[in-house]
């Protein structure tokens, strides 16, 4: 049997294109091989709305059986919901068949343990990859069973509502987009249920993403939720991706707001309810985001990219939250997991009890001037960064390696990071100036792609 496909085993999860690079047979050897590694009792399966998830379904629940895992199928479900579910039904091993916010032709696996804990905190993906490729699987006591299906749907609404605090938003108005995919299992039970006045956008769950994709990031996918917000009046735009792992915000005048200006807003209103408490903030972030949770009483820990990395670091440094720049936001008291649930409720409350607009909340932390993200294909990466230290290091404050290269100055910074999955370098850079950031922009990525 052929070597299955390398590109799918990204740093944390496994995707690929469907069936091109990701097919049965594929899914079959991947579940079989992590099931047999964890060693666990009982897993817990679910998978999003894909369309080839049909397909791969089966194969998830084969390859774990096969191993000797008893499972329980929780069957469609947001990463979220999936995530409560392993919790609650207390599974040993964790499968939802996923590709996040990829283009309908992609699916993949996204691995956890018990607690929903990353894979990664047990085995790596290049461990599971080459017991998969060799096959070499011992053969368990007794094959597992399909202990029957789950539907935990109103009790993860309960759960999520109780943990957030917003039982009534008193009729708040609220454009939602969920683009077809698995927000719209879980945002208009919560809408309903906390008296929102929801205008909604592509609610129906269609794996073949017929509106756009599914992915808040992009700002093409916004354009239909901002008009939405002006034609209507709301309070605020809400944009999940396609598992509902993560969620984008447009203001009442529809600007979208940055990840990191949501981070700093949800960290506010998180350390009224717990002084003091550990807040972690991506390095791509802004420098007003650590200024935000200290002025708001808070202890500021930069960390790296990936939820992988984040739920371990948070468990190391007990962090009551974590925030990314990519709207993935991790809340401790909801098992250390992202939630693109809590994130909305969590605004909602904020504005909620806010005079301001949300516009008039978060347009004051954006003090300086910040890149955005900019991708670049680079060959020898590890080259490339050394370089940009030698280049830039010497003169710095500050030189970091946490993820990639980070350098500071007193008036301006950048962070340069291999993609965990390409083979890109990703600039993000900031300063107190326009026109300096504009300068070292085109400075360093004229450097980077040379």
């Amino acid at each position: 049997m052929a070597d299955l496909n390398p590109t799918i085993f990204k740093a944390y999860d496994i995707r690929g294109t469907y069936p091109d690079q990701l097919n049965e047979d594929a899914v079959y050897r991947i579940c079989r091989a992590y099931g047999t590694m964890l060693k666990g009792k009982t897993a817990i399966v679910g998978h999003d709305m894909r369309l080839s998830w049909e397909a791969l379904f089966p194969e998830v629940l084969r390859g774990l059986t096969d191993a000797g895992l008893d499972v329980w199928d929780v069957g469609l479900v947001s990463t979220p919901l999936y995530y409560y579910c392993v919790n609650a039904l207390k599974g040993d091993v964790g499968i939802m068949l996923t590709a996040s916010h990829n283009p309908g032709e992609y699916n993949g696996i996204k691995p956890t343990g018990p607690q929903a804990i990353p894979s990664i905190s047990f085995v790596s993906n290049t461990e599971i990859q080459k017991l998969a490729n060799s096959q070499d699987f011992p053969q368990p006591p007794q094959k597992g069973r399909i202990l029957g299906k789950k539907d935990v749907l109103n009790d993860y609404i309960e759960a999520v509502i109780k943990t957030s605090g917003l039982h009534d938003a008193g009729g708040m108005k609220v454009a939602i987009d969920t683009a077809n995919a698995m927000g719209g299992l879980t945002a208009p039970k919560i809408a309903e249920r906390i008296n929102l006045k929801a205008f909604p956008l592509y609610w129906d769950i269609h794996g073949g993403f017929p509106n756009h994709e599914a992915n808040p990031l992009h700002e093409e996918t916004l354009i239909a939720l901002k008009a939405k917000v002006r034609d209507e009046g709301a309070a605020l735009g809400v944009a999940y991706d396609g598992d509902a792992d993560r969620v984008g915000f447009v203001d009442e005048k529809g600007d979208t707001i940055p990840g990191d200006m949501i981070t700093a807003l949800l960290a506010r209103q998180i350390l009224k309810q717990h002084p003091g408490a550990t807040i972690l903030y991506d390095l791509r972030s802004s420098w007003s985001v650590k200024e935000e949770i200290e002025k708001a009483g808070g202890k500021a820990v930069m960390c790296q990219v990936g939820h992988g990395l984040i739920k371990r670091q948070m468990r190391e440094g007990d962090a009551i939250f974590a925030g990314e720049l990519s709207s993935h936001y991790y809340f401790r008291d909801f098992f250390i997991t992202d939630n693109g649930d809590l994130a909305m409720l969590g605004i909602l409350s904020l504005l909620k009890e806010a005079s301001e607009t949300a516009s008039e909340l978060w347009r004051p932390i954006k003090r300086y001037f910040h890149s955005g993200e900019i991708n670049s294909q680079v060959k020898d990466q590890h080259a490339k960064l050394q370089e940009l230290e030698d280049k830039y290091g010497p003169s710095a404050q500050t030189v970091l390696h946490l993820d990639g290269l980070t350098v500071e100055y007193a008036d301006w910074w950048f962070n340069v990071r291999p993609s965990n999955t390409e083979p890109y370098l990703r600039l993000n850079l900031e300063s107190k100036d326009e026109k300096q950031m504009e300068a070292k922009r085109d400075e360093l990525l004229a450097l980077i792609r040379s």
